[in-house]
């Protein structure tokens, strides 16, 4: 699973910034604003993939940007095919609620009326745990034998022998766990149901409906025209990406597509194409930590940012979809990194009227080397993770567990940034005035810290 410090399997959710909507439309510079961003994470190497911004039906920008095959020197554009990793959890979402509709799943009803053959331990699963993460069913991919075991073909009911055993790690219902776990089931779920395989099913019901001739699930074996190759980032520069068989990531993270194709999903999903009004308003009600059936959801003045992004081997994706101003952003990678949840931020950001600083436009200010000893202190991210602030020589210092320390840059009062991560760091201050914490922004999410 991914997150800022590490790339995992199939996923994490990170949600895009929540911005004030500004009114009026997008402006030609603003479009080449974003052009600028893409180009520039394109040029520090920390992105290489396909961009498509659209407000509705018009398409405001798409446009590929690095390679998607660095061998033969072939660049990425709208037709390049990506691995989706999680924003395939979506689609395997609304696969389940179609089959509700249809009166062949209820949702509300244990996974064992549809999988008999589920430990007694499962037996307050129900359909919706599963596609809200609040089953409790421990995530696979976080295991320790999960790098040796990728490789490996496997069957579904292999994949779920995995886990089956493992202890609920909450009562279902009681709490929230990402869970790929909970996306094979529901994959298994499809085929049982259905009577078709997942693949094909996705490809009958979701795909050909909406004419989205250029996604599918992937197979390392199939000769498939325009697919990205996929890479990572090394100390040596790019390197091919680790190798996971197509048959691991199943219906929480197998399937590819191309930003245009995706733009056509976003409008069938949106625009009602695919399920009636109150399945699609529950597939976008979030349930627990803002998570709704296979999306992010973040209520916003005008609406909703409904979205999620995804991480496999070689490739990162992110997928945005803003209700009030009717604005999508995709963004697909074919490099591992951080590169597609931070674009898509701002993409979204510049979409919707804000305004975007890059690090290299940031403007230092001058901070009296008395006023830093206030910022000093242990600030705790998460129970085991935390940024230690210390002045060192005249300069403010940030040191997150197990890295480096580097330098915080004043920008304004209370505001820093750092040259050689693109993050900043905002200290928050008690009724008092003195200083109570901090909030890290990084990769278009914002993260609060106390102080200890």
């Amino acid at each position: 699973m991914s997150s800022h410090s590490r790339l995992r399997t199939y996923l994490t959710v990170s949600v895009l910034s929540v911005l004030t909507l500004c009114a009026g439309s997008v402006l030609a510079q603003d479009v080449g604003r974003m052009d600028q961003i893409a180009r520039e994470s394109t040029a520090r190497d920390d992105f290489s993939g396909s961009i498509l911004v659209a407000r509705g039906d018009q398409v405001l920008l798409d446009r590929g940007y690095g390679l998607a095959n660095r061998e033969w020197n072939i660049p990425n554009d709208g037709d390049t095919k990506f691995r989706l990793g999680s924003i395939t959890k979506q689609f395997t979402a609304v696969a389940v609620v179609l089959l509700h509709e249809r009166g062949l799943v209820d949702l509300d009803a244990p996974l064992k009326t549809y999988l008999p053959d589920t430990p007694a331990s499962w037996d307050g699963v129900t359909v919706r745990h599963l596609l809200t993460h609040t089953s409790g069913i421990a995530n696979f991919t976080a295991f320790p034998d999960y790098e040796a075991q990728k490789t490996r073909p496997a069957t579904l009911e292999a994949l779920i022998a995995r886990f089956r055993d493992r202890p609920l790690e909450f009562q279902p219902g009681e709490g929230w766990a990402y869970s790929n776990s909970g996306y094979i089931l529901l994959t298994a779920l499809i085929e049982r149901v259905s009577g078709q395989d997942y693949a094909a099913f996705v490809a009958a019901n979701l795909f050909q409906p909406l004419g989205m001739a250029d996604s599918g699930y992937d197979s390392h074996a199939a000769i498939l025209p325009r697919r990205a190759s996929g890479y990572v980032r090394t100390a040596g520069g790019f390197a091919h990406a680790d190798y996971v068989d197509m048959t691991i990531p199943g219906g929480a993270g197998g399937l590819y597509s191309t930003t245009r194709d995706l733009l056509k999903w976003e409008q069938g999903l949106f625009g009602g194409r695919l399920l009636r009004p109150a399945s699609l308003t529950a597939l976008t009600t979030p349930q627990r930590n803002g998570y709704a059936m296979g999306l992010a959801v973040t209520p916003n003045a005008t609406g909703a940012l409904i979205q999620h992004s995804g991480g496999i081997e070689g490739f990162n994706t992110a997928m945005a979809h803003d209700t009030g101003s009717d604005m999508t952003v995709i963004v697909l990678a074919n490099l591992n990194g951080p590169g597609p949840d931070r674009l898509g931020a701002d993409l979204m950001t510049l979409a919707r009227g804000g305004t975007v600083t890059l690090p290299a436009e940031r403007q230092v200010v001058a901070v009296p080397a008395e006023a830093l000893g206030a910022y000093e202190g242990v600030y705790d991210l998460a129970p085991t993770f935390s940024i230690t602030v210390s002045v060192v020589d005249g300069k403010l210092m940030a040191q997150a567990t197990g890295q480096q320390a580097l330098e915080l840059l004043a920008e304004a009062e209370d505001a820093f940034f750092l040259r050689v991560v693109d993050a900043r760091i905002v200290f928050t201050r008690d009724a008092a005035g003195a200083v109570s914490g901090l909030v890290l922004h990084q990769g278009g999410r914002e993260m609060p810290a106390p102080r200890r």
